[in-house]
Formats: structure tokens, C-alpha cells, sequence
């Protein structure tokens, strides 16, 4: 997943308002969202390399998503899939601060990764590379490939668009729009992340095409005051072609730590 915007508590018919994409090699297995047979109470789409997911729900409105951190080093090969950390938290009754205090004590055993992630009542960021973690106030958030809010044109732009979008939130196309975002960003304004300027151009787009790596899906998710869910997820082929789409609406179920 390489673009996570949350606009939380900032809309007055919908004070959850989830749109990403998961950027990925084309070439990955994965499975697209449905609530999963062996964890019925989950809902979300699996890679079938590592069995774990990249962003979820739960039937209790629990919500996590993950990016990887862009390092210019090799991931180490010994590190768990870090997919299992979006399914641990949604597998789970923590509240907020209890997954931080959890993650801040598993969070080295994994390849650098940021989770944004909510127990239904609050909203919270885990970023491994700091190795802190924070309860987030209202506001719109934006997280690529590096921690919260850092300012990339791609997470700019889209947060700047998300605002916009916040008066069509009944039509999920004005969300699916930004992110389906094809333009670069100008070279002066690339990041230096080690990738190369090719890749950095690349990388810039909200929604990435090329034939070995890509933008796999698109999700939006619209949470309602009265626990109202609408979950939209979108497929793409490595030309961006849409082969899939999931669309599921179910009203949350009171949470067991509440």
C-alpha cells in the first residue's frame, strides 16, 4: 500500500472517510477483499504469498492499513511479512493505545512500515522507523511510503483533492478520482529516497502503471454517524484497466472493549 488518506471526524455525515491505494509487483498473488472464511468477522483482501492483507475492516468497525517505509538499504530477508501486523490488529480488542504500546514492543522485528489503524472509538499512527507511535486528533492525514503527512507532491495533492471530495461523499467516484491520479510529479520536487530518478518519478504518481509494478486496487470506505459502513474496492490490470470490483455495506457491531 503506498497511499493512505484518512479524513477523520471532519465531516458531519461521515466522521470516517478512508481512500487508498495498494501499490504492488504485478507478478504477487493476492486474493481481492471479502470477508475471509477462517476470520469471518475481517474484510479485506489477502496476499497469497504471506496470507496477511494490507488493509482491513472488521464487523466491530476496527480499521488498519499499511505502507511499507522506503529505505535505500535491502529489506532483511529474516523479518516476518509485515501484512500480518494489519491482521493482528484486527484480530484483535485492543484499544488504540494498547496497539501502540504492542507495536512500539514487536515493532523491530519487522521491515520498516507505518500503520494507521482505529478500534472504532479512536484513531491512531504507528511509524517503526521512529519507533513511536500517536493518538491523532480530527484532521485529514495523508501517508505514503514515509512517516505521517510527509510532504511528497503525492500525499500534497491527494490530501489537498480529499478536502475537496469531502462535499461528494455520496458518489464514491469523486474519491476513486484522486485516486486515480496518473500525473508525475516535476523533478524538482522528487523526494531522494535512493530509488533512482526514473523510479522517483514513477513513484510520484498517486495511481502507478508499468508493467512489472503498480497500482493493484483502489479502496474507499465511508463510515456514517450511525455506524453505517460502505466499503468500494476497484482491481486494476498492470494497464490500469478495471478487472474487479467489491462492494460491500454492513452496519457495525458493538465492539468488546467498549
Amino acid at each position: 500500500m503506498c497511499l493512505i488518506l484518512v479524513a477523520w471526524r471532519m465531516h458531519p455525515q461521515y466522521p470516517c472517510v478512508v481512500a487508498a491505494n495498494r501499490d504492488e509487483f504485478h507478478e504477487r498473488p493476492s486474493a481481492p477483499a471479502q470477508w475471509w472464511a477462517d476470520k469471518p468477522h475481517i474484510l479485506a483482501g489477502r496476499d497469497l504469498s504471506a496470507g496477511g492483507t494490507w488493509l482491513g475492516l472488521t464487523r466491530t468497525g476496527r480499521i488498519a492499513a499499511l505502507t511499507n517505509y522506503r529505505s535505500a538499504g535491502p529489506p532483511r530477508t529474516d523479518a516476518p511479512s509485515r501484512g500480518r501486523l494489519v491482521t493482528g490488529e484486527l484480530d484483535s480488542n485492543r484499544s488504540v493505545a494498547e496497539s501502540i504500546a504492542h507495536l512500539r514492543h514487536v515493532g523491530s522485528e519487522y521491515n520498516g512500515f507505518n500503520l494507521i489503524f482505529s478500534d472504532g472509538e479512536r484513531l491512531g499512527v504507528y511509524e517503526s522507523v521512529t519507533g513511536e507511535g500517536r493518538i491523532l486528533g480530527p484532521g485529514i492525514y495523508g501517508l505514503s511510503n514515509d512517516v505521517l503527512d510527509t510532504p511528497w507532491p503525492k500525499v500534497r495533492t491527494a490530501k489537498s483533492r480529499l478536502i475537496a471530495a469531502l462535499a461528494e461523499l455520496n458518489d464514491e467516484n469523486a474519491l476513486l478520482g484522486l485516486l486515480r491520479d496518473e500525473r508525475a510529479a516535476p523533478d524538482a520536487q522528487l523526494p531522494d529516497t535512493g530509488a533512482g530518478l526514473a523510479w522517483e518519478r514513477l513513484l510520484s504518481c498517486a495511481f502507478i502503471l508499468s508493467p512489472q509494478y503498480g497500482t493493484r486496487s483502489s479502496t474507499v470506505v465511508r463510515i456514517d454517524g450511525s455506524g453505517h459502513v460502505r466499503f468500494d474496492e476497484w482491481t486494476w490490470s498492470p494497464s490500469g484497466d478495471e478487472i474487479g470490483r467489491t462492494s460491500v455495506s454492513y452496519d457495525v457491531e458493538a465492539s468488546r472493549h467498549q
